[in-house]
């Protein structure tokens, strides 16, 4: 039976691994073939890509910095060379990371920044001549509950997020109507092995009483890269957290 992404190439950033890791797998057991990028985690990148290929598609690991703009480009052009096309870009690489704001360095303001924004940009840039030729072009990119509220021990974080929504809307006017862009704002996600005392506080004050795992952000994605009539909207999984 045919499956909703067959003959679609998608391209997850920083995808080794935990979130990115669920929606590779997610899209291609929906048919797609994937192209994943990482950085440090080339063991469980390698991984990866033999368990897409078990499924029965395409896939390629790519080495590359999202905060240098000629390694997303190179990265986004990998991808297209795949399948001969481009038709899904998650903008899912990001970096996470508590500082005072007395301790916060420029340094750290900036990586942050190019790393969770900038990125998302650049990604989007290279990959929408591709995703214009695919004809129904997708791009999704993360953003978090850190976008919506204020965390005054992650506020580079936060700012880098809150950049993404803003960037969403943005692109999802310039790039209309050929393109779609929306973003996901998850809240807390849990893996099997994490310490359940650490998420405490958000099961605590998120209404549903529960972490999310990788498998709701994964179907939101799915439902995501399936609307058409979507576009420019923050999805926010999270167990209502935001709510309180």
């Amino acid at each position: 039976m045919p499956t909703p992404l067959d003959g679609k190439v998608a391209l997850i950033t920083g995808a080794a691994r935990r979130i990115g890791r669920g929606i590779a797998l997610r899209l291609a057991s929906e048919g797609a073939d994937v192209a994943i990028t990482y950085l440090h985690s080339q063991a469980e990148a390698e991984s990866a890509v033999r368990e897409i290929t078990s499924l029965g598609r395409r896939a390629v690991a790519i080495r590359a910095d999202v905060t240098k703009v000629a390694e997303i480009r190179s990265a986004v052009e990998s991808a297209a060379a795949l399948g001969g096309r481009l038709d899904i870009l998650v903008n899912n690489a990001a970096i996470f990371q508590p500082t005072s704001v007395a301790d916060l360095t420029e340094e750290q303001w900036d990586t942050m920044l190019a790393t969770n924004l900038k990125s998302q940009f650049f990604a989007a840039q290279a990959a929408a001549p591709h995703l214009r030729r695919s004809g129904a072009g997708k791009i999704v990119n993360f953003a978090s509950l850190g976008g919506l509220l204020a965390w005054p021990k992650y506020l580079h974080y936060c700012t880098s997020k809150a950049g993404v929504i803003m960037l969403t809307r943005c692109l999802a006017r310039a790039l209309a109507p050929e393109i779609t862009v929306n973003a996901i704002a998850p809240g807390t996600i849990s893996f099997p092995g994490d310490s359940p005392e650490i998420f405490a506080d958000f099961v605590r004050r998120a209404p549903l009483r529960h972490t999310g795992d990788s498998d709701d952000i994964s179907d939101a994605v799915s439902y995501l890269l399936r609307a058409d009539f979507v576009t420019g909207q923050v999805l926010v999984v999270d167990g209502g957290r935001s709510l309180t």
